[in-house]
């Protein structure tokens, strides 16, 4: 069978070529919950994956985030656990110079075995909105910005900042923008900036967050929506993984202390014609264009059914609160970090916009997926999203309501022609079985908080 996702043999033999110090593969596969999974294979299976692909049970995507079966997802038993077939994603084969013995990597996606795209696959269900957006003219530039903490690992997950490798000194205060920490997080960052330039990741900018031991790196925009989900998938693992080998842990979590701000998964998006010309890009300089105000509309329109993707655990929605930096109602404004999607200051052929909405902890092909989905609805039905936000937009409540709480964006999902349009509605359905299965997992947990408050009391 050719390869349906169009990688070649050709890719596999000249990259073993330049990298004879490789020993072995990691076989890379996102699952649902933006979750790695797959398996290492030795250097002289390469070739033959390119050939003939790999086979995977299906139920790898059918997983929830404790790595357990989930039955309902239709991918486990009533399906007899029956397998697919991966291939390689063309441009995903990679060196990890981090690993020792030396590694490389390569990202795949699933099909059915007759080489249709297998429809729990998310990064399928992105490719089907770039498509959608090709044929309305446009071509989809994204880029995210990651937001994250370093903790000790010595101490468990979550428990304290992790030392500054240069110096061993805990971060105490926040000291947004401060550079000092920065600079002591040598020789952590020197690996990760190696390792970007050996895999071509577009690391950019780093900066001290707003609280301490949390920080965040930025992603140079890409012309291939699919690319920029990529980038953010890749560089997650890359930052865990360098993270380890000093000694700390990158916590991707939304929320992993209460008193501390949230991490977010900001998407930065905007639409090109066939000649790459900016379609979001002020017609009268200092106007928001049309295109994009319609494309703001259908994201605000869109949002609440979307809240599973943007939130899709219970410690997610712990990140929405007032003055937090992470919005909490349908608000859209120029220059405000206040609302749910931002409009940049910058130059006017530069314009694009912000979704702010998606925590880090989200999968970011189907957090491109519903904001491409969202902005092609808006553009398609000429979508007012009214006046723009200024000042504080967490004063009032506008627009549509969003769920109250995980629940809420589960059963909210489940019945959203929206999101059945956006990501598949085979997709969206695995996604809410598995949301549904965590749900009544975190559901039955008895934790030690109600011990305190009921044990010798009620």
């Amino acid at each position: 069978m050719t390869s349906p996702s169009g990688s070649t043999v050709d890719e596999a033999e000249a990259f073993l070529a330049a990298h004879p110090e490789i020993v072995a593969f990691d076989l890379v596969l996102v699952d649902a919950n933006g979750i790695a999974r797959g398996k290492i294979v030795r250097r002289h299976e390469l070739v033959a994956i390119y050939r003939e692909g790999r086979h995977l049970p299906g139920s790898i995507l059918g997983l929830d985030v404790f790595g357990e079966d989930v039955e309902e997802t239709g991918l486990v038993w009533s399906d007899g656990d029956a397998d697919r077939r991966a291939w390689p994603v063309p441009g995903s084969l990679k060196p990890q110079p981090w690993t020792n013995p030396p590694r490389g990597e390569v990202q795949l996606t699933l099909f059915e075995l007759d080489g249709t795209p297998m429809p729990a696959d998310p990064r399928h269900a992105l490719a089907a909105q770039v498509a959608a957006a090709e044929r309305a003219g446009f071509t989809p530039v994204a880029a995210f910005e990651i937001e994250f903490y370093l903790l000790d690992r010595a101490e468990g997950a979550a428990r304290d900042s992790g030392p500054l490798p240069l110096t061993g000194e805990r971060p105490r205060t926040t000291q947004v923008y401060g550079l000092d920490a920065l600079d002591r997080l040598e020789p952590f960052t020197a690996a990760v900036w190696r390792g970007a330039e050996a895999t071509g990741l577009p690391l950019e900018t780093l900066i001290s967050e707003y609280a301490p031991g949390q920080y965040e790196f930025t992603l140079h925009h890409r012309a291939d929506a699919l690319v920029a989900a990529d980038d953010l998938a890749r560089a997650k693992r890359m930052l865990r993984a360098i993270a380890a080998r000093h000694g700390l842990t990158a916590s991707f979590m939304a929320k992993p202390f209460a008193d501390r701000a949230g991490s977010g998964m900001h998407c930065h998006a905007s639409l090109a014609d066939a000649a790459g010309a900016n379609r979001f890009a002020d017609v009268v300089e200092g106007e928001i264009s049309p295109l994009l105000r319609h494309a703001v509309g259908g994201l605000l329109e869109t949002v609440a059914d979307s809240m599973l993707v943007f939130a899709p655990h219970l410690n997610s929605w712990r990140r929405f609160a007032a003055e937090s930096y992470a919005p909490t109602g349908t608000t859209w404004g120029v220059n405000n970090r206040s609302v749910t999607v931002r409009v940049p200051a910058g130059a006017g052929r530069t314009r694009h916009l912000e979704q702010r909405m998606a925590g880090i902890d989200a999968n970011p092909h189907l957090v491109a997926a519903v904001t491409l989905a969202g902005m092609l609805k808006g553009i398609a039905e000429a979508t007012d999203p009214g006046a723009p936000v200024t000042g504080n937009g967490y004063a009032g409540a506008r627009g549509a309501t969003l769920p109250e709480d995980w629940r809420g964006a589960i059963e909210r999902a489940a019945s959203s022609d929206f999101l059945a349009s956006a990501l598949g509605t085979r997709m969206r359905d695995v996604l809410v079985a598995l949301k549904r299965a965590e749900w009544r997992r975190f559901a039955a947990e008895i934790t030690p908080l109600e011990r305190l408050a009921y044990g010798e009391t009620v």
